[in-house]
């Protein structure tokens, strides 16, 4: 049997890809330790993993970054994403690297398992002094590529000559301008370290410096490359577990009979209620459906409008339970939720602008699966006339039902399971 070490960014959509990876491992037989903040210590002890918590790095509550992050609330679109990559992914690095330097001292893992964000083995890797390392990505794929623009643009890729060109062109924009001074940023800190530069470009080193790369779908809901790593592995979906317990609120039977809307913000940028979930509850006020609205685990008084009769409001239900019922979502794009929409054949209206959500609402349109309304805080009519389109229009179901199809057929956990034992065994 082989020791596993989990590191990975302690932010829910990071940590709960892994959890099934950890308990399988667990079952396996396999010793299993997982590095995270206090929030996540109970989650991660139910997989049966061990919890070591963070020492040098912030134990920080990922569902108040603006108070851990003075700073990040004045800024949106990629312009928060670089204030993301430099304080709360890389800064951060420094305090992981001292800490997973002592906890590999006393726990000598065969694989240590991050996710495609967590830059705390950078350091290790860099001297040359790491253990093997895989990598799940939680992320649309950030690998560049000859064939795909550049990450965070949220373009369609393009493997034509003039295609190619284009690629080429924005790459250098957004990798020595756009990004040039994140660039800088972690190589200062590398610096401070006493180690040379990163020598990939940020976005690239996930998968360019690790044995194993797990991309958490199906080749078809991510961007053709021609140049693709032979370390960069589809495995499916990685989906969260069905919930062991689940009350249905009063209005469940209503799901039954009728035309069914989901609407939601996720659990990290949901905030401002004003961006998505209350212009869809208005745009959707007099059409003949039943909305369904979830605050992300915000309470439901945050949203303190008048509900239209068509409306129900919750602050969270476990998608599990509800997208069978569900005929259109309407989503700020998050990579798990936008998954979990598709697996179950749910078209989708997404309106993203924050994170990873650009290129996640750029890959919904490219698969044919929705609508991408290509702004963060989109107009009702916008919402109206997208959400007629994807019930009305039989090519979205078509698209969306085919790629369910594939979602179902894969076996996330299972072909992790295979590869990460191989590594395992494997002299690196």
């Amino acid at each position: 049997m082989a020791k596993f070490l989990f590191a990975v960014v302690p932010i829910h959509g990071h940590i709960s890809p892994g959890l099934p990876i950890a308990r399988q491992l667990v079952e396996l037989g396999h010793e299993v330790m997982w590095y995270s903040t206090s929030k996540y210590q109970q989650k991660i002890e139910m997989t049966g993993a061990r919890f070591t918590k963070v020492q040098a790095a912030k134990d920080y509550d990922d569902s108040r970054l603006e108070e851990w992050f003075p700073g990040r609330a004045d800024y949106a679109g990629i312009n928060q994403l670089k204030f993301d990559l430099k304080h709360i992914f890389t800064d951060e690095m420094i305090g992981y690297n001292e800490d997973l330097t002592g906890i590999l001292r006393d726990f000598p893992a065969d694989v240590v398992i991050t996710d495609s964000a967590f830059t705390g083995m950078l350091p290790m890797q860099l001297a040359g002094k790491a253990p093997k390392t895989a990598v799940y990505g939680i992320l649309p794929l950030t690998l560049s590529s000859r064939d795909v623009a550049p990450y965070g643009l949220g373009i369609s890729p393009n493997a034509t000559a003039m295609g190619r060109i284009r690629n080429h062109l924005l790459r250098g924009l957004v990798e020595k301008i756009v990004f040039g001074d994140v660039q800088k940023h972690i190589n200062k800190l590398m610096f401070s370290l006493g180690l040379p530069k990163l020598p990939h470009f940020l976005m690239n080193a996930p998968a360019m410096m690790s044995d194993l790369f797990l991309q958490g779908t199906t080749a078809s809901f991510e961007y053709p490359r021609s140049d693709l790593p032979a370390n960069v592995k589809f495995v499916g979906p990685f989906l969260p577990a069905r919930p062991n317990e689940f009350t249905p609120p009063s209005w469940w039977e209503e799901l039954k009979d009728r035309t069914v809307v989901h609407v939601t913000q996720g659990t990290i940028a949901n905030e401002n209620f004003h961006q998505l979930l209350i212009p869809t509850i208005q745009a959707l006020a007099q059409e003949d459906v039943l909305v369904v609205a979830t605050t992300g685990g915000k309470p439901t008084d945050k949203l303190n409008i008048p509900l239209p009769s068509n409306v129900r409001l919750e602050s969270f239900i476990p998608h599990h339970e509800l997208l069978p019922y569900v005929d259109a979502i309407v989503t700020n794009g998050g990579y798990g939720g936008v998954q979990m929409a598709i697996n179950y054949g749910v078209p989708l209206v997404t309106a993203g602008k924050t994170e990873d959500k650009p290129e996640v609402c750029a890959r919904v349109q490219w698969a044919g699966v929705g609508v991408n309304l290509k702004t963060g805080q989109p107009s009702k009519e916008q919402i109206l006339h997208a959400v007629k389109d994807v019930l009305n229009k039989p090519h979205y179901k078509a698209n969306v039902s085919r790629l369910s199809k594939e979602f179902q057929s894969a076996d996330a956990i299972g072909e992790t399971m295979n590869y990460l034992v191989q590594l395992a065994d494997s002299d690196k």
